[in-house]
This record gives C-alpha cells, structure tokens and sequence, in this order.
C-alpha cells in the first residue's frame, strides 16, 4: 500500500483535490467567520438597544416610585426598596434582568441602601463602572459578567443610570440583563456554520475528486498505452468514449501510435534485410575472394619477374585484397552481434602475455613506438582471448593511425576484481563534440587524412561490442592536438561486474 505522501507527489488527482479542499476550507473559513461575526455583532446590538430601553424605563418607573413615597427611616427606605427588587427568578424560557441598588457615599447613614434582587452578587457590577455612573448624568452600560452568591455565573449586560430622592440623596441604579440566550443562540448559528462548512467542502472535494478522476483516467490511458508501446506492445489502444476533447486527444493518440507501429515494423524489415543482405553479401564474397587472393599470391610471388609498374601493380593487389578480407570479417562480425548470435569462448590467460603478443602482431618492427608499463606478475582473466586481442589491436592500431609520429603508452593495471588496460597517444586527438560519434559504425574522426594503416571505420564500434559481452566498458579522453586516451576495463572472472576503475580515462 502506498504511502499517503508518496500517493501525494504521483498522483495529480490528489493533489488537485487536496489543494481546492484547502483553499476551500481557507475561504469557507474566513466567510463562516465573517459572518458569525456580523450576526454575533446584530444579535449583540438589538439586545443591547432593548436593554438600555428597558432599564431606562425601569429607572423612570422606579424614579416616580421613590418620588411619590415618603421616608421617615431607614425601616421605610428597605421596604420600598426591597418591593422595588422583588423579581422573578430567572428560568431558561424568560431571560433574567437583574436589579441592583447602591447608595452615594456622601448620603445620610440613615438612608444608606445596598441591595441586589435575586441574591445577585454585588461584585457583577465593576467599581470602576460604578465610579463612572456617579460621575455622569447620562444612562451607562458596558459588558460585564452576571454572578450569583451560589457560584452561577454568566455573561451579560449592565446598565446604570443615577435616581435621586427629595430630601434623601443619590443613588445608583443598575439594571443587569442576562446574555444567555443570546449566546445560546450563537452557539446554535456556529455549530450550523461549522456543519455547513464541513458539508460543503466535503461536497466541494468529492466534486473536484471525480471530475478530475473524470479529465485523468484517459490521460493515464494514454500513460499506460505509451509505456505498454515502450515494451513492444505495439497492438495496444486507448478505449475512446464520446465526441469531446478528451475523445479528441484519445483519436490523435490512436493515430499516432498506428503509424509508430507502421514506422518501426519497416525500419525492422529494413534492418533485417539489411543485416541478411551485409550477412549473405559477405559470405558470398568469401568464395571469390579466395580464389582472388590465392591467384593474387601467385602474381605477387611472381613480381620480380614482372616490369616494375606490373609488380608495384602486384603489391597494390595483394595488399588491397587483404583490406577487403579485413572489411569482410568485420562486416560478419557485425552481422553476428546485430542477430545476437555473438557468444564467448571463455579461458583463464595471463592479460599481459595476451597484450604483448597483440603489440608484436600490430607492430612487429624494431623501432619500438609503445610503452608498456605492466605488472612483473601474471594477471590472471576469464575471457574470450580473440575478442580482447581484437579490442587491444583495435586500440592500438587507432592509437598509431593518429600518433603523429609521436610515441604510445600502454598502461596494465589491476584491482582485486578488475583489470584496465589503457592506450594513450600524443597525436592529433579529437573534438569533444566527436566523443560520441567515436563508435559509430562506418566514422571516421579525420576521414580526409591519408592514415599509414586504413582502416574500415568498424574497428572501434565491434571493441565496444566485444567489451560489452565481457561485462567491460570502454572510456575514453581526448583533446585536440593532446592525444586520445582508451581505457578498456573488465571483471576478471566471468559473470562479474565491474565496481571500480584501476584506470581512468583522462589527460594523464
């Protein structure tokens, strides 16, 4: 099963998804709140207008009350107070109003009244809001927190307002609203915001999920068509539905891959007549060309008995005949490797004995022009002895075809698994643009220099074949005018792989 984050990062859908239910919620979520906050600040404020309305005229109804009223003492004073704070207690249908009575502190201690209806606690009104209704002649309110001796509290509304007694003084008269079915409501409006907001960014992502599982599954159609076209299914199509674009796109595709599969059925046609052809071509010749060359010998045995332009004519022939040979097996060994049908003859050599024997055949002459630094001990391979001998000869001949009359280095290093064997020359090198054309079948780097030795143009691509059936890699450094340096590296037992490189191909 795969992970969350990794289904995050491979699949479209999902993070399209998830990015519109995130925004989604974002917006949902500063809407909600936007909203709350003005139904909260409506419900806030009609409740407060009504409230001020209504302690204002309970103040004037209470103001007519004490008017009226005469005191001859304190007896008189409690008793008129105590019918005026003679409420109902609160239930959860009625919302409460609370009462509460402060007498001035410059009033006579024979009239002095505190009191509260209801067992309100005197503490719900702040001393600070207290000090600021004595000072003004205005109604005052602020938001306070409506407590009760029994420890139940809640939040609410306090407004004050100053009477006055003939005769008496001052007192502060504060009517107490509460807030709680208020906020009950709000919860009520917030726990439905929160359901639709959950509501609609669940239908929000499961809309986005299914259109845009509806606009992917032809384009991971097209995904598996293209890599089941990769393997050589070459059969496979896109299921089209419909008349839109996506329809559209799935005919285009449908087209597209018939003709990849006309295009690379005749490019293989192609390739396999043309390999039969190379293939047939090359062992046809071998018959003519024996004989060619067995009368060739014949003539050139004979040319010291020939006029001088006849015999330069033999050597000409003699030695034309044997590039063609060379040209022809090459041609069948590409053909091999081109039908898979290239194995190894595997046997256990000593490598510098095999490299020393492949300079001697390349350059058997007594002006030695190769270097060969080798270790004083066998180094012991599996390998198919004809083919690295032609992947060394091949090195070595290019090596001396580009030299510029300057000496070769042939370097034989080794590692526990491993062998390299590079071959360095000081000669007219190559451009960094023809690294990758070095192998191609049939380039040459400098086709329009005249080099001593020929050569077919395959040399280097079959090494790079022969290298491979070896498990082995050819690396290669060169720079114009500074040489060229090949480094063929190869496990030393059969099957191996290669982990490191006793040699590296660079300016050395």
């Amino acid at each position: 099963m795969r992970s969350p984050f990794k289904a995050w990062k491979s699949s479209l859908v999902y993070r399209v998804t998830g990015t519109i239910v995130v925004l989604s919620m974002i917006l949902i979520g500063l809407l909600g709140s936007a909203l709350y906050s003005r139904v909260s600040a409506g419900i806030f404020d009609e409740k407060l207008k009504l409230s001020i309305l209504d302690a204002q005229s309970t103040a004037r109804n209470t103001q007519i009350q004490l008017s009226y009223s005469k005191y001859r003492d304190k007896a008189a004073l409690t008793f008129v107070f105590s019918d005026i704070l003679a409420l109902p207690p609160k239930t959860y249908e009625s919302a409460a109003k609370e009462i509460a009575v402060f007498s001035f502190e410059n009033i006579n201690k024979m009239f002095r009244f505190n009191g509260a209806s209801n067992s309100l606690d005197l503490k719900s009104i702040s001393k600070k809001f207290r000090e600021e209704t004595q000072k003004s002649k205005e109604t005052q309110w602020e938001r306070t927190k409506l407590r009760y001796l029994d420890g139940k509290s809640e939040s609410a509304i306090v407004v004050g307002n100053n009477l006055v007694i003939s005769g008496v003084g001052k007192y502060e008269f504060y009517v107490i609203f509460s807030l709680a079915q208020q906020e009950r409501t709000m919860a009520l409006i917030l726990n439905y915001l929160w359901l639709t907001g959950i509501a609609l960014t669940l239908l929000i992502g499961l809309t986005t999920f299914f259109v845009m599982r509806r606009l992917i599954a032809p384009i991971q159609d097209a995904a598996r068509v293209a890599e089941e076209l990769t393997t050589g299914n070459l059969d496979l199509r896109m299921d089209i539905h419909g008349e839109d674009e996506i329809a559209s796109l799935g005919y285009s595709f449908n087209e597209m891959a018939v003709s990849l599969q006309q295009q690379i059925s005749r490019l293989e046609n192609l390739s396999k007549l043309q390999q039969r052809f190379v293939s047939d071509v090359s062992h046809e010749l071998r018959t003519p060309l024996t004989t060619i060359r067995m009368a060739s010998q014949v003539i050139y045995a004979s040319r010291e008995n020939f006029e001088p332009t006849v015999a330069r004519s033999a050597e000409l022939l003699i030695s034309q005949i044997e590039r063609f040979e060379s040209l022809l097996t090459d041609l069948l060994e590409v053909s091999r490797f081109d039908a898979q049908a290239a194995i190894l003859e595997i046997e256990a050599i000593d490598i510098v004995i095999l490299v020393k024997e492949t300079i001697d055949y390349v350059h058997p002459s007594q002006d030695r022009i190769i270097n060969l630094k080798a270790p004083n001990s066998p180094v012991l391979v599996d390998v198919d002895p004809r083919r690295i001998k032609r992947i060394i000869r091949n090195l070595i001949s290019n090596a001396i075809d580009h030299r510029e009359g300057k000496d070769i280095d042939v370097r034989i290093s080794e590692t526990e698994n491993e062998v390299s064997i590079g071959v360095r020359d000081y000669g007219s090198g190559f451009n960094f643009s023809d690294k990758k054309l070095l192998f191609e079948r049939f380039w040459r780097a400098d086709s329009s220099r005249a080099r001593t030795t020929g050569g077919t143009g395959l040399g280097l691509s079959i090494a790079l074949e022969d290298a491979k059936l070896h498990q082995g890699e050819i690396d290669v450094w060169g720079e114009r005018d500074k040489g060229a340096h090949f480094v063929l590296t190869i496990p030393k037992f059969a099957g191996g792989s290669i982990e490191s490189k006793p040699i590296t191909a660079q300016l050395n």
